[in-house]
């Protein structure tokens, strides 16, 4: 699948799209939007934003097209061994999943508006991109594009394709660090000083380490951190397979308001690298894009790597301890003064993100698989210690997820992981049944107030109720 994405007009907010599919044999072909995108467990019909689509063959004629379904067309080919689908894209949201388009910026995350053949999402693709003189794009995969000239950029298959968003700007701003071999790239677009880059490069890298030595190697090539500083408040990131988007605001605030929540954002995505992006739930691999994938186990996924994006600033000494536990006390708020009785056990809320897991439900329904999965990855992590007199750690779990369904050996595929082989690598690192762990803290509803005091007394920490009932840490 060959694709060509422009915008004729910038200032409508309109992207432009051709995707060209060839070697045809069969009378009719189907053709799929994505539905949703990775890093967010919900429909978001991107469909809606398709304005206009029609289909042509090798000389230009107009096949017949109709829907099929909310997001999928069936092409009659007549014939035709390539066909050309044209179609036009509203890019006007900025978020860290969005694609946007203006005078000034063409941001573009391809899984919002790109569509496959159905049967043939594993085959490469191409996408042709133009770049203006005064141009610079930033994104995975990109870092050998020319100005000025139609770049032809090269994708193992549509997977790859739909996980590599890019920003083209004439404002864009970058800088790398490297750690081995490895070379880490910071882009950064909107209202941005350079004079920050310094400490930037040194902070990163010191998490970047802390983070490659918990798994003992880095899985890409390259990375990409890409930020998009908005005058309005603003707080989201995007996992992708070696690049992250990422949109904070206001860029009014104070830089050391507006830095801690960078740091917290890029440590958090980057730790994504290795956890989600291939320590994979059996039921994401391959991706469905047609439809919900339910899994149960977000907690993996998105708790364990919201516990370790402060922990390893913490370890690194990008966070001093005041910082850290700075840290802690939010998530624990977040849990405690708003979900503590919540009906759903952590296990029902991972499952439960496609139906209302990012909005606001009603009371007492649904917990946080960040912050609830947090705070259950660091009792596990305090349990783990505890009993193994601190040979051990949360640490080994990871890193034998990592060896036995992260590392891809020799070119095999992934394998991903059901809710029991997680366990069974937790019980096998502590040397002992969890049984009580998961029952409690994963498909449990009850509090886990007293038993996460009863670990943070190991670290001389508790958390607190005052008159109102809210949740504040305390050193003892």
């Amino acid at each position: 699948m060959n694709y060509k994405i422009y915008s004729k007009n910038k200032v409508s907010h309109f992207i432009d799209v051709e995707c060209e599919i060839e070697n045809i044999n069969t009378n009719t072909i189907e053709l799929q939007l994505p539905a949703w995108r990775p890093g967010r467990y919900e429909l978001q019909n991107f469909a809606k934003n398709i304005q206009n689509l029609d289909v042509f063959d090798e000389k230009n004629n107009l096949l017949s097209t109709k829907k099929v379904s909310k997001d999928r067309w069936e092409v009659s080919c007549n014939g035709a061994t390539t066909i050309t689908a044209k179609y036009n894209y509203y890019a006007n949201t900025i978020n860290a999943g969005s694609s946007f388009v203006d005078e000034n910026v063409f941001y573009v995350n391809p899984v919002n508006l790109c569509i496959y053949a159905e049967g043939r999402i594993n085959e490469s693709c191409n996408l042709y991109l133009q770049i203006a003189d005064n141009e610079q794009i930033a994104g995975a995969s990109f870092q050998n594009a020319a100005k000025s000239d139609v770049n032809t950029i090269h994708f193992h298959d549509f997977f790859h394709l739909a996980d590599t968003p890019f920003i083209i700007s004439v404002n864009l701003k970058h800088d790398f660090y490297n750690i081995g071999k490895v070379k880490f790239n910071l882009w950064f677009q909107g209202n941005f000083s350079r004079e920050y880059l310094k400490q930037i490069k040194t902070d990163f890298k010191k998490f970047s380490q802390e983070q490659i030595k918990v798994f003992g190697n880095f899985p890409e090539k390259d990375y990409h951190f890409i930020t998009w500083v908005l005058p309005v408040p603003y707080y989201h990131g995007v996992e992708h397979r070696n690049s992250t988007m990422q949109i904070l605001g206001p860029d009014s605030q104070n830089f050391e308001e507006l830095y801690t929540d960078l740091l917290g954002l890029a440590s958090h995505e980057l730790f994504h690298t290795w956890n989600i992006c291939k320590i994979r739930p059996i039921e994401l691999l391959p991706y469905d894009f047609t439809k919900e994938n339910y899994f149960q186990t977000c907690f993996v996924a998105e708790g364990v790597t919201t516990y370790y994006g402060d922990l390893m600033l913490y370890r690194s000494g990008v966070f001093d301890r005041n910082q850290y536990l700075k840290e802690l006390e939010a998530c624990y708020k977040r849990h405690f003064d708003h979900a503590d009785s919540a009906a759903q056990s952590l296990v029902e809320s991972s499952w439960d993100l496609w139906l209302d897991g990012y909005s606001q439900s009603i009371p007492n329904r649904k917990v946080s698989v960040y912050h609830k999965g947090a705070i259950s990855a660091q009792i596990l992590d305090l349990h783990i210690q505890k009993v193994s007199n601190k040979t051990r750690s949360l640490d080994d779990v990871m890193k034998l997820m990592w060896k036995v369904f992260g590392k891809s050996t020799n070119g095999t595929p992934l394998l991903g992981y059901t809710m029991q082989d997680y366990k069974n690598i937790c019980e096998q690192i502590a040397g002992e049944p969890l049984d009580w762990y998961f029952e409690k803290c994963i498909l449990g509803k009850e509090s886990l107030f007293d038993l996460l005091n009863e670990y943070l007394q190991l670290i001389d920490l508790q958390v607190v109720r005052n008159e109102e009932g809210l949740v504040n840490l305390k050193i003892i």
